[in-house]
């Protein structure tokens, strides 16, 4: 029996079927926090400030394991014996 490879944008597309409705939803006393304090704008710029925060500490450790792995692959095989 031949064994058939699935499609990685098809995979993918699933996959974010799947968790779409997840993604949507939301923690309900942040929502309604961010809400209360739209007109104020005092709670909601540290808010946002924390969203940005917590988004930037994976995309900075991605950051480094890519130069690591790029300057790792720069760098001459060494001989061993």
């Amino acid at each position: 029996m031949p064994r058939t490879r699935l499609n990685p944008g098809l995979f993918l597309l699933f996959a974010a079927m799947l968790v779409v409705d997840v993604a949507w939803g939301q923690c309900v006393m942040c929502k309604a926090v961010a809400e209360d304090s739209a007109e104020d704008g005092s709670l909601g710029r540290g808010l946002n400030a924390g969203i940005l925060y917590l988004m930037g500490v994976p995309y900075a450790i991605m950051t480094f394991f890519a130069w690591f792995v790029f300057k790792r692959k720069k760098q001459p095989a060494s001989s061993g014996i």
